[in-house]
């Protein structure tokens, strides 16, 4: 892989790299850091389409870098997880936000957060409610995030160690209640320590296939409203181990590959998450059944892309073959001349850790629709991918239809 344009596929697929900011860390100064949670803010969260005022505030005010590792701090403002240690990550800002937002936080507030993390989510919505009661199942990151938290002065956010999914029950009952990692169905502790007409933000549903839900307790039950797609990481302990769908690292899969599921009422393709500026088509020359995904975008640099996870077991397999019928018209360069149309897999260790990223691409101008593959090696300590495709920065029009991955053992 040639390191340039590695280095650019990190920025334009990691959904908003925040370009100016020095890569040492001897470089980076507290302003270098608010202007780089400046652009965050302009660039990803109010862009695509976070309205809150007092949410937006809170996301430019929280140190974000204080919350990861000192070795990522570069990385602090990309709209991106980062790895935490332990096997978890570090949400998103717009994740965050997207997730803050819709809890609807009001001063008088008393909010439980399952999954404290690195605290992160914890800051963010300190500002905006009474109380955070936080909880963390790995001993290590609780008293990480604990530590910061206090430095930090979050007074008050009140942590602990413990299984989330049994609540916090002396403490209870809470107004709002946002989990941060993806259980199968909404755990009945959680439930019951809802206060009447409380609202409840989770993710639910199976590893790699996940919606995140609003849900709202209405004489005893929840009430939900599908928000959107989205993947969040494995959990830990038994709720991720006693899983009923599990996933089948021996034989990835494209989800929905053809496009020929229906959108659901916000328009969200099925299958896959992050979506930005993606449209489902359908058509009669689609290479597959009658649909397809376009993406169009007129503003050079603005993010227009689609991701879906996989688990993958390098250490068995060797190969992905990824394979997509695609058409482009009008495709320009983005912001620079690496800015243009792809598809991506990159991978990931058990820990979470980037192990590389490989490229089906770019692409330019014009074409009709017409099949392309490319061989792509997995890493032996690979355990998770990420498949992107999209225009990542480029303008004009690009369509995707039948992406498959196929592995090949060693």
């Amino acid at each position: 892989m040639q390191p340039s344009r590695y280095h650019h596929l990190v920025r334009g697929l990691s959904i908003g790299l925040i370009t100016g900011v020095a890569a040492s860390l001897s470089a980076q100064t507290q302003q270098q850091f608010t202007t780089a949670r400046s652009q965050l803010v302009r660039e990803v969260i109010v862009r695509h389409g976070i309205k809150d005022r007092r949410v937006i505030r809170s996301i430019q005010e929280t140190r974000r870098h204080e919350f990861v590792p000192l070795k990522l701090r570069g990385k602090a403002y990309f709209d991106m997880a980062l790895p935490i240690g332990d096997r978890q990550t570090i949400s998103s800002p717009f994740i965050v936000a997207f997730m803050t937002q819709a809890l609807d936080a009001k001063p008088t507030d008393k909010v439980l957060e399952i999954g404290t993390g690195s605290g992160y989510q914890a800051a963010v919505l300190s500002p905006l409610v009474r109380e955070v009661y936080t909880i963390e199942i790995v001993p290590a990151l609780g008293r990480r995030a604990a530590a910061t938290l206090k430095r930090l002065k979050y007074t008050n956010v009140f942590t602990r160690i413990g299984d989330g999914f049994q609540g916090w029950s002396s403490r209870a009952p809470f107004d709002k209640i946002i989990v941060t990692c993806s259980p199968e169905k909404v755990p009945q502790p959680l439930v019951d320590q809802l206060r009447e007409g409380g609202l409840m933000v989770v993710p639910v549903g199976e590893r790699y296939q996940q919606t995140l839900y609003l849900l709202q307790k209405r004489k005893g039950k929840l009430e939900s409203v599908a928000l959107r797609p989205t993947l969040f990481v494995p959990m830990t302990g038994r709720a991720e181990t006693g899983r009923e769908i599990k996933p089948d690292p021996l034989n990835p899969r494209v989800v929905n590959g053809d496009f020929e599921q229906k959108v659901d009422k916000n328009g969200f393709v099925a299958g896959w998450y992050y979506q930005r500026q993606a449209k489902r088509e359908t058509a009669d020359d689609a290479p597959q059944g009658s649909s397809f995904v376009t993406f169009h975008n007129e503003d050079a640099g603005r993010h227009a892309h689609l991701l879906q996870g996989f688990a993958v077991n390098g250490r068995e397999l060797g190969i992905l073959e990824l394979t997509t019928w695609l058409k482009y018209e009008q495709i320009d360069a983005g912001q620079n001349v690496n800015e243009l149309p792809m598809a991506a897999v990159s991978y990931y260790d058990q820990n979470r850790k980037e192990l590389g990223m490989f490229w089906l691409g770019p692409f330019r101008g014009n074409d009709e629709w017409h099949q392309r593959t490319k061989r792509i090696p997995i890493p032996r300590q690979a355990r998770h991918g990420i498949l992107r495709i999209g225009l990542f920065g480029a303008t004009g029009s690009i369509s995707f239809d039948q992406i498959r991955i196929t592995a090949r053992r060693r």
